[in-house]
Protein backbone atom coordinates (compact mmCIF):
# COMPACT_ATOMS: atom_id res chain seq x y z
CA UNK A 1 0.00 0.00 0.00
CA UNK A 2 1.35 3.40 -0.91
CA UNK A 3 1.84 6.00 1.78
CA UNK A 4 -0.92 8.58 2.09
CA UNK A 5 -0.20 12.10 0.94
CA UNK A 6 0.75 14.42 3.84
CA UNK A 7 -1.86 16.98 4.71
CA UNK A 8 -1.28 20.55 5.93
CA UNK A 9 -1.95 19.30 9.45
CA UNK A 10 0.98 16.85 9.15
CA UNK A 11 3.47 19.57 8.18
CA UNK A 12 5.44 21.25 10.97
CA UNK A 13 4.06 24.67 11.81
CA UNK A 14 6.65 27.39 12.33
CA UNK A 15 5.53 29.86 14.94
CA UNK A 16 6.84 33.25 15.99
CA UNK A 17 8.97 31.87 18.86
CA UNK A 18 10.86 29.60 16.46
CA UNK A 19 12.35 32.60 14.66
CA UNK A 20 13.38 34.95 17.46
CA UNK A 21 16.72 35.93 15.81
CA UNK A 22 14.94 36.94 12.62
CA UNK A 23 12.33 38.86 14.62
CA UNK A 24 15.11 40.73 16.42
CA UNK A 25 16.53 41.72 13.03
CA UNK A 26 13.08 42.90 12.04
CA UNK A 27 13.07 45.27 15.02
CA UNK A 28 16.21 46.90 13.67
CA UNK A 29 14.68 47.28 10.24
CA UNK A 30 11.20 48.60 10.91
CA UNK A 31 11.43 52.22 12.01
CA UNK A 32 7.82 53.06 11.27
CA UNK A 33 6.72 50.73 14.04
CA UNK A 34 3.41 52.46 14.67
CA UNK A 35 2.16 51.68 11.17
CA UNK A 36 3.98 48.48 10.23
CA UNK A 37 5.26 46.40 13.14
CA UNK A 38 1.98 45.17 14.58
CA UNK A 39 0.75 43.95 11.22
CA UNK A 40 4.14 42.50 10.33
CA UNK A 41 4.43 40.49 13.53
CA UNK A 42 0.84 39.34 13.28
CA UNK A 43 1.53 38.10 9.76
CA UNK A 44 4.62 36.20 10.87
CA UNK A 45 2.88 34.61 13.85
CA UNK A 46 0.14 33.26 11.60
CA UNK A 47 2.27 32.14 8.66
CA UNK A 48 3.14 28.55 7.84
CA UNK A 49 6.68 28.86 6.47
CA UNK A 50 8.86 25.84 5.89
CA UNK A 51 12.37 27.33 6.34
CA UNK A 52 14.26 30.30 7.74
CA UNK A 53 15.14 31.60 4.28
CA UNK A 54 11.45 32.20 3.62
CA UNK A 55 11.13 34.15 6.85
CA UNK A 56 14.17 36.24 5.94
CA UNK A 57 12.71 37.01 2.51
CA UNK A 58 9.55 38.29 4.20
CA UNK A 59 11.61 40.46 6.56
CA UNK A 60 13.60 41.95 3.68
CA UNK A 61 10.41 42.59 1.72
CA UNK A 62 8.92 44.44 4.70
CA UNK A 63 12.12 46.45 5.10
CA UNK A 64 11.99 47.51 1.44
CA UNK A 65 8.32 48.44 1.88
CA UNK A 66 9.29 50.46 4.94
CA UNK A 67 11.88 52.33 2.84
CA UNK A 68 9.22 53.23 0.27
CA UNK A 69 6.76 54.44 2.92
CA UNK A 70 9.41 56.62 4.58
CA UNK A 71 10.33 58.04 1.18
CA UNK A 72 6.69 58.93 0.52
CA UNK A 73 6.40 60.62 3.92
CA UNK A 74 9.69 62.54 3.69
CA UNK A 75 9.21 66.31 3.49
CA UNK A 76 12.19 67.83 1.68
CA UNK A 77 11.34 71.27 3.11
CA UNK A 78 10.89 70.29 6.77
CA UNK A 79 13.94 71.21 8.86
CA UNK A 80 15.43 69.22 11.71
CA UNK A 81 15.53 71.13 15.04
CA UNK A 82 18.50 73.43 15.65
CA UNK A 83 20.04 74.37 19.00
CA UNK A 84 21.97 77.10 20.81
CA UNK A 85 25.75 76.96 21.19
CA UNK A 86 25.26 76.49 24.94
CA UNK A 87 23.54 73.15 24.22
CA UNK A 88 26.46 71.56 22.34
CA UNK A 89 27.50 68.22 23.82
CA UNK A 90 31.03 68.38 25.23
CA UNK A 91 32.77 66.08 24.62
CA UNK A 92 30.95 64.97 21.50
CA UNK A 93 31.07 61.14 21.42
CA UNK A 94 33.19 59.11 19.04
CA UNK A 95 31.38 56.31 17.23
CA UNK A 96 32.48 53.90 14.48
CA UNK A 97 32.81 50.19 13.74
CA UNK A 98 36.39 50.34 15.07
CA UNK A 99 38.11 51.90 18.13
CA UNK A 100 39.07 55.59 18.05
CA UNK A 101 42.81 54.91 17.66
CA UNK A 102 42.06 53.20 14.34
CA UNK A 103 40.52 56.32 12.75
CA UNK A 104 42.30 56.89 9.42
CA UNK A 105 45.22 59.33 9.30
CA UNK A 106 44.68 61.33 6.10
CA UNK A 107 47.10 63.90 4.69
CA UNK A 108 44.95 66.92 3.83
CA UNK A 109 47.58 68.35 1.48
CA UNK A 110 47.27 65.39 -0.87
CA UNK A 111 43.59 64.64 -0.32
CA UNK A 112 41.44 64.45 -3.45
CA UNK A 113 37.69 63.85 -3.47
CA UNK A 114 36.66 61.64 -6.39
CA UNK A 115 33.38 62.34 -8.22
CA UNK A 116 31.75 59.91 -10.65
CA UNK A 117 28.49 58.52 -11.99
CA UNK A 118 25.71 60.69 -13.38
CA UNK A 119 27.61 64.00 -13.24
CA UNK A 120 28.96 66.18 -16.02
CA UNK A 121 32.16 67.26 -14.22
CA UNK A 122 34.20 64.34 -12.91
CA UNK A 123 37.27 66.29 -11.86
CA UNK A 124 38.63 65.62 -8.37
CA UNK A 125 38.39 68.23 -5.59
CA UNK A 126 41.03 69.24 -3.06
CA UNK A 127 40.27 70.84 0.30
CA UNK A 128 41.03 74.39 -0.83
CA UNK A 129 38.51 74.05 -3.66
CA UNK A 130 35.87 72.68 -1.29
CA UNK A 131 36.47 75.54 1.16
CA UNK A 132 36.10 78.07 -1.66
CA UNK A 133 32.46 77.02 -2.12
CA UNK A 134 29.67 78.74 -0.10
CA UNK A 135 29.68 77.57 3.52
CA UNK A 136 26.91 77.24 6.10
CA UNK A 137 26.91 76.34 9.79
CA UNK A 138 24.39 74.33 11.80
CA UNK A 139 23.96 73.14 15.38
CA UNK A 140 21.96 69.94 15.14
CA UNK A 141 21.43 66.68 16.99
CA UNK A 142 23.11 63.45 15.94
CA UNK A 143 20.85 60.51 16.81
CA UNK A 144 22.49 57.08 16.98
CA UNK A 145 20.60 53.84 16.39
CA UNK A 146 22.29 52.53 19.55
CA UNK A 147 20.04 54.79 21.63
CA UNK A 148 22.15 57.87 22.41
CA UNK A 149 22.21 61.35 20.90
CA UNK A 150 24.50 64.39 20.99
CA UNK A 151 24.38 67.97 19.74
CA UNK A 152 27.24 69.26 17.59
CA UNK A 153 28.17 72.32 15.54
CA UNK A 154 29.06 71.61 11.92
CA UNK A 155 30.25 73.88 9.11
CA UNK A 156 30.64 73.06 5.44
CA UNK A 157 29.20 73.14 1.94
CA UNK A 158 25.45 72.63 1.41
CA UNK A 159 25.41 69.32 -0.41
CA UNK A 160 22.94 70.62 -2.98
CA UNK A 161 25.42 73.37 -3.86
CA UNK A 162 28.13 70.78 -4.46
CA UNK A 163 25.87 68.53 -6.55
CA UNK A 164 24.83 71.46 -8.70
CA UNK A 165 28.46 72.57 -9.11
CA UNK A 166 29.54 69.16 -10.47
CA UNK A 167 26.53 68.99 -12.79
CA UNK A 168 24.87 66.06 -11.04
CA UNK A 169 21.70 64.64 -12.53
CA UNK A 170 19.31 65.81 -9.80
CA UNK A 171 16.60 63.51 -11.14
CA UNK A 172 18.76 60.45 -10.36
CA UNK A 173 17.61 58.28 -7.48
CA UNK A 174 20.69 57.89 -5.26
CA UNK A 175 23.99 59.39 -4.14
CA UNK A 176 26.62 56.98 -2.88
CA UNK A 177 29.69 57.50 -0.68
CA UNK A 178 32.94 55.56 -0.34
CA UNK A 179 35.14 56.31 2.66
CA UNK A 180 38.80 55.98 3.59
CA UNK A 181 37.94 53.68 6.51
CA UNK A 182 36.18 51.13 4.23
CA UNK A 183 32.77 52.48 5.26
CA UNK A 184 30.22 53.13 2.54
CA UNK A 185 26.69 54.52 2.51
CA UNK A 186 24.07 56.11 0.29
CA UNK A 187 21.16 58.57 0.30
CA UNK A 188 18.00 59.08 -1.68
CA UNK A 189 18.29 62.16 -3.88
CA UNK A 190 15.52 64.04 -2.03
CA UNK A 191 17.53 63.83 1.20
CA UNK A 192 20.75 64.74 -0.60
CA UNK A 193 19.08 67.96 -1.78
CA UNK A 194 17.60 68.80 1.64
CA UNK A 195 18.74 72.28 2.77
CA UNK A 196 20.41 70.91 5.94
CA UNK A 197 22.37 68.10 4.25
CA UNK A 198 25.98 69.27 4.34
CA UNK A 199 29.45 68.28 3.21
CA UNK A 200 31.12 69.05 6.52
CA UNK A 201 34.67 70.39 6.80
CA UNK A 202 34.68 71.87 10.33
CA UNK A 203 33.55 70.92 13.80
CA UNK A 204 33.07 73.85 16.20
CA UNK A 205 34.87 76.30 13.86
CA UNK A 206 37.99 74.15 13.45
CA UNK A 207 38.86 71.50 10.85
CA UNK A 208 37.26 68.16 11.61
CA UNK A 209 39.34 66.05 14.01
CA UNK A 210 40.20 62.60 12.70
CA UNK A 211 37.73 60.97 15.12
CA UNK A 212 34.86 63.02 13.65
CA UNK A 213 35.69 62.37 10.01
CA UNK A 214 38.64 64.44 8.75
CA UNK A 215 38.89 65.76 6.14
CA UNK A 216 35.27 65.47 4.98
CA UNK A 217 32.08 63.96 6.33
CA UNK A 218 28.42 64.16 5.48
CA UNK A 219 26.05 65.75 7.97
CA UNK A 220 22.41 64.66 7.52
CA UNK A 221 20.33 65.78 10.53
CA UNK A 222 17.17 64.24 9.01
CA UNK A 223 18.72 60.74 9.19
CA UNK A 224 20.02 58.40 11.87
CA UNK A 225 23.72 58.67 12.64
CA UNK A 226 24.96 55.74 10.57
CA UNK A 227 23.71 57.58 7.43
CA UNK A 228 26.35 60.28 8.10
CA UNK A 229 29.54 58.81 6.56
CA UNK A 230 32.96 60.09 7.67
CA UNK A 231 36.36 60.32 5.90
CA UNK A 232 34.62 60.58 2.51
CA UNK A 233 36.92 59.69 -0.38
CA UNK A 234 34.45 59.38 -3.26
CA UNK A 235 30.93 60.50 -4.19
CA UNK A 236 28.90 59.07 -7.05
CA UNK A 237 25.41 59.63 -8.45
CA UNK A 238 23.44 56.62 -9.67
CA UNK A 239 20.04 55.09 -10.31
CA UNK A 240 21.08 51.80 -8.67
CA UNK A 241 20.79 51.57 -4.90
CA UNK A 242 24.40 51.37 -3.59
CA UNK A 243 23.36 50.00 -0.18
CA UNK A 244 25.56 50.70 2.82
CA UNK A 245 27.86 49.13 5.40
CA UNK A 246 25.15 48.63 8.01
CA UNK A 247 22.23 48.59 5.59
CA UNK A 248 23.66 45.50 3.88
CA UNK A 249 23.71 43.81 7.30
CA UNK A 250 20.00 44.40 7.91
CA UNK A 251 19.58 48.02 9.02
CA UNK A 252 16.73 49.95 7.44
CA UNK A 253 18.11 51.76 4.38
CA UNK A 254 16.05 54.97 4.49
CA UNK A 255 16.42 55.52 8.26
CA UNK A 256 14.82 58.96 8.30
CA UNK A 257 13.70 60.72 11.46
Amino acid sequence: MSASKPTDADKPRIVLADHQPQIERLQRRLFLRSSLSIGALAMLSGCNMQDGDSVDKVLWAMSRWNDRVQGWLFDRNKLAPTYAASEITDPFPFNAFYPEFDAPDIDGSTYRLEVSGLVSDKRTWNLDQLRALPQTSQITRHICIEGWSAIGQWRGVPFRTFLERVGADLSARYVGFKCADRYYSSLDMATALHPQTQLTLDFRDAPLPAKYGYPLKLRVPTKLGFKNPKHIAAIFVTNTNPGGYWEDQGYNWFSGL
